[in-house]
């Protein structure tokens, strides 16, 4: 899955106690809450002193408590996100939504859906919160050939608990083959009512990848986005 950045900054939460985390706070649903999220945090690095290094000065003490802290209330928040997938034989590809003739598809746990993963990662990073292979782990069978659609909803459902609507949002698709631009409109169309945005707050480009490594070569697809998430008042 996709990592996501933000306008913000977080001290990031050691790999150990998110292991720890998913084997004590498995969600039982696709329902997330910021608080759920990290009060299991807190509470999980309460029990876990022999995974965090005792703080050798008051900056220290104070970068432990950072990933625990909710996230400021901004007028505005930026997020990028970033996918990319191995184009395989017998699989279907699925862009935006939108089944995509092609003689391959992406090789992935879900359906694959390169744009809408780089789209939740987008939105989870600009509100500060784990990215999608945390929130929806690839190694969970409940999310096997799950439809991307689901994430999204989950995403978008997350921006408006926490007060934010999207503002704009713009991807670009990178892939040789195929083309992009007899799908491009349904694509978008999708994208805006998934979303429940207007058309004019999103925008998609497709690029190739001149031939130039496994984007090149038909063998991968990848996906960028930018989002910008306004408060809601």
């Amino acid at each position: 899955m996709a990592m996501a950045t933000s306008a913000h900054y977080t001290t990031p939460v050691p790999n150990k106690i998110l292991s720890k985390l998913h084997l004590q706070h498995k969600p039982s649903s696709a329902c997330f809450t910021r608080n759920s999220l990290f009060l299991s945090l807190k509470s999980t690095a309460r029990n876990s002193s022999s995974l965090v290094p005792a703080a050798t000065s008051a900056v220290e003490a104070e970068t432990q408590k950072s990933f625990v802290t909710p996230a400021k209330l901004l007028p505005f928040r930026v997020g990028h996100g970033f996918d990319l997938h191995r184009l395989e034989p017998g699989y279907p590809l699925i862009i935006g939504g939108i089944n995509i003739p092609h003689d391959r598809g992406c090789e992935a746990h879900s359906d694959g859906d390169v744009l809408l993963h780089c789209v939740v990662d987008a939105i989870l990073g600009a509100l500060g919160l784990p990215d999608i292979g945390q929130i929806f782990p690839d190694n969970d069978p409940k999310w096997k050939g799950a439809a991307s659609s689901v994430f999204i909803k989950e995403a978008v459902r997350l921006m408006h608990e926490e007060g934010y609507e999207l503002g704009n949002l713009d991807a670009t698709l990178i892939l040789q083959r195929p083309k992009v631009s007899p799908h491009k409109e349904a694509i978008r169309a999708n994208l805006c009512e998934l979303l429940g945005a207007d058309p004019s707050a999103v925008n998609l480009k497709a690029k190739t990848h001149e031939k130039v490594d496994s984007l090149g070569e038909n063998r991968s697809i990848a996906a960028h986005t930018v989002v910008l998430l306004i408060r809601k008042y």
